[in-house]
């Protein structure tokens, strides 16, 4: 057994079939079934950031964008 730890995969865009490496966070909640302050994250890739973006925020599930850093 060895002290190293295991290379961890890196953070990929959450939309349907995109492999690109994540640069930004979109932090939501759906205020029916989470409390105010809860954030889940859904990460984005610079070509799908918007398109993720206005799926949230068309069912007022967006709290905020942020650059996401690994």
């Amino acid at each position: 057994m060895t002290d190293e730890a295991a290379p961890t995969a890196p953070a990929v865009c959450s939309a349907r079939g995109c492999g690109n490496a994540a640069t930004w966070a979109l932090l939501w909640n759906n205020p029916k079934i989470h409390t105010p302050d809860r954030r889940k994250t859904w990460l984005a890739c610079d070509e799908h950031k918007e398109s993720l973006s206005d799926f949230l925020g068309r069912r007022s599930f967006l709290r905020e964008v942020e650059p996401f850093t690994d």
